[in-house]
């Protein structure tokens, strides 16, 4: 196994070597992964039809699965080149986990989404475009404004996830209506800024990074269909 010190160096000799041959992709989506073997390939097909036209990168971040997540991810990158796989050796936890991923990428706007196929890929075109074309640094699938729906949150966690948006309102001090979304896109260089005031523990990376930026960051929701998970079970403990 490489040291942190040896990978942080492959990564930069491999961000380099792709802005010379020209082959820098213009999105990157980090997807943390527990036990989610079955849905490795449905996720990449689902990215394949939503972002046709447009050079995108996926980087699963795995903490280890004892259901064999990475090989089903290997898998996949020996046929796909966009596709590449961060092994988590002794290291647990959502935000860690996308806080390699997000170290790890080389485009200049980078996504985070669930493995889990809630989250619905074919909104990540529009999220690309809004952060193009509008002046904002983040937009956010949002599950609770206006045409959202969270009807893939059970009733306990539904309750959960409301107090918990409300604490972070009140903490952040942000006017989002979902600053606890699992699903957001965002350029590069606004993680960038914050990323050494970040915590690898906790579950709800959006709320850190809203947290720790210097500046506000002008954010900008739109609406999306929480669904049911299909198979493997929440991360959430």
């Amino acid at each position: 196994m490489s040291t942190p010190g040896k990978a942080a160096t492959g990564r930069r000799t491999a961000a380099a070597r792709e802005d010379a041959e020209g082959t820098r992709p213009e999105l990157t989506v980090v997807v943390p992964t527990r036990n989610e073997r079955d849905n490795v390939a449905p996720l990449v097909a689902g990215l394949e039809r939503a972002l046709c036209g447009i050079d995108w990168q996926v980087i699963f971040v795995d903490d280890d699965s004892p259901d064999l997540t990475a090989t089903a991810v290997e898998r996949l990158a020996s046929r796909d080149p966009r596709v590449r796989l961060i092994r988590r050796i002794g290291r647990r936890g959502l935000a860690g986990a996308c806080i390699e991923g997000l170290r790890a990428a080389s485009a200049p706007c980078v996504a985070v989404m669930d493995a889990d196929l809630q989250h619905d890929a074919t909104l990540l075109p529009r999220m690309l475009n809004e952060l193009r074309s509008c002046a904002v640094d983040i937009v956010v699938a949002s599950r609770y404004v206006e045409g959202a729906s969270a009807a893939g949150l059970t009733p306990p966690r539904a309750a959960l996830s409301r107090l918990a948006v409300r604490l972070a309102r009140l903490l952040a001090r942000v006017e989002l209506e979902d600053p606890m979304s699992g699903f957001f896109l965002m350029r590069r260089a606004v993680f960038e800024v914050s990323a050494a005031q970040l915590s690898p523990l906790g579950f709800k990376i959006l709320f850190d990074l809203l947290a720790s930026a210097p500046q506000p960051l002008r954010c900008l929701e739109i609406p999306c269909r929480f669904d049911a998970r299909r198979q493997g079970a929440s991360k959430l403990d």
